[in-house]
C-alpha cells in the first residue's frame, strides 16, 4: 500500500486510514478483527479520538495494541479538545488538552501519539498559546507531530506563521471533510468541509488533508435515492440535484471499469492534486475490502473534473 510521510514522524503513513468512531467491545464484528484485517492488507494508520464512544474506541485500540505487541508498526492518530456534556465548548486551553492527552495515553496503553489533532477550534484562544503548549508535548515525546481537525485554513496559516517566526514546530496536517458529495451544511455543529478556497490553499502549500467522512457517510453505497428520505440528516446534508448527478456519474464511470460508485468516490478523494489521507470507517470486512480495492483505481484529471461536474 502506498505511503506518505508526515513532517515530524519518521514512520510513513498508508494512504487509507481506518476510522474507529464506532469501535466498541459490544459490536458483533469487533474492532480488533477489523484492525487485524486492515494491517494484514498492508495498512498501518488508525484514527481515533478521546471523545469517541466515551472512550470505548481508544480502549479497544489499546487492548489490541497490548495483545498484538505492535505499537512501533502503528501510525496512531488521536484527537482531543472536543466539547463534553459538562463543558459545551471546545476545550482548548493547555490544561484541558493535557487532561485529554493524559487519559488517551492511558486508555491506549502507549506513551506517545504519532499525530495528535485538536478536534475543534476556539478562536478566542490565541494560536501562540496552543502552539507553545503542543511544542512542549513534542519535546516531552508524548506526541511526535500535531494537526488541526475542523480548523479553517486561515487559522492554521496563522498558527504556522507564528511557529515559523519563533523557531517552533507548526501544524503538520489539517483534517476536515472532503468527499465527492458536497455537503450543503455541517453534519454536526462545529465541523468543517474543505471549501474550494481551502482546497486551493492545500494545493498551493502541498499541505496534507486527512479527510473524515471521505465516502460521504455512504451516500454512494446505493442505499440513498431521491425517493428514500428516511435518513433526515443525509437528506439535510447531501440531498440535492448536483450530488445525485455526482452519484450517477460515479456509477457510470465505475460500471465502465469494474468498480462500484462508492469505490469511485473514495478514489476521487485519493486523486486530489495535494496529499490526501481519506479516513474510512468500515463496520464489516466487506466494507473494508471495498475501500482497499479503491486504491487500485487510477483517475485522470479529466475524470476528476467530470465527476465533480466541472465538465
Amino acid at each position: 500500500m502506498e505511503r506518505l510521510t508526515i513532517p515530524g514522524v519518521a514512520k510513513p503513513i498508508t494512504r487509507i486510514v481506518i476510522g474507529t468512531l464506532v469501535f466498541s467491545p459490544h459490536k458483533e464484528v469487533t474492532g480488533e478483527e477489523l484492525l487485524d484485517d486492515f494491517f494484514a492488507a498492508g495498512g498501518n494508520a488508525i484514527d481515533t479520538a478521546h471523545a469517541y464512544g466515551g472512550g470505548d474506541s481508544e480502549r479497544v485500540i489499546g487492548a489490541w495494541l497490548k495483545t498484538r505487541d505492535n505499537r512501533e508498526e502503528v501510525f496512531l492518530i488521536d484527537k482531543g479538545a472536543h466539547h463534553t456534556p459538562k463543558v459545551p465548548r471546545p476545550r482548548l486551553n493547555p490544561q484541558e488538552i493535557k487532561c485529554d492527552l493524559d487519559e488517551s495515553l492511558d486508555r491506549l496503553h502507549t506513551d506517545y501519539i504519532d499525530l495528535y489533532l485538536l478536534h475543534r477550534d476556539d478562536p478566542q484562544i490565541p494560536v501562540a498559546t496552543i502552539v507553545d503548549y503542543l511544542n512542549q508535548e513534542i519535546e516531552s515525546g508524548r506526541i511526535l507531530a500535531f494537526g488541526a481537525s475542523n480548523w479553517t485554513h486561515q487559522r492554521i496559516q496563522e498558527a504556522n506563521e507564528y511557529a515559523a517566526q519563533n523557531g517552533l514546530i507548526g501544524f503538520a496536517v489539517s483534517s476536515s471533510n472532503l468527499s465527492l458529495a458536497v455537503p450543503m451544511e455541517a453534519m454536526w455543529p462545529g465541523v468543517l468541509s474543505a471549501s474550494e478556497e481551502a482546497q486551493r490553499w492545500h494545493r498551493d502549500n502541498d499541505f496534507p488533508l486527512l479527510s473524515w467522512s471521505s465516502q460521504a457517510r455512504g451516500f454512494f453505497s446505493g442505499q440513498f435515492t431521491p425517493e428514500n428520505r428516511d435518513d433526515e440528516n443525509m437528506v439535510r446534508v447531501y440531498y440535492n440535484s448536483d450530488n445525485f448527478e455526482r452519484l450517477r456519474r460515479a456509477h457510470e464511470l465505475g460500471s465502465s471499469i469494474g468498480y462500484s460508485a462508492i469505490q469511485i468516490s473514495l478514489a476521487y478523494v485519493i486523486h486530489q492534486p495535494y496529499p490526501t489521507l481519506p479516513i474510512v470507517g468500515p463496520c464489516t470486512r466487506v466494507e473494508l475490502d471495498s475501500s482497499l480495492e479503491a486504491l487500485e483505481i487510477e483517475l485522470s484529471d479529466d475524470q476528476i473534473r467530470w465527476l465533480n461536474l466541472e465538465d
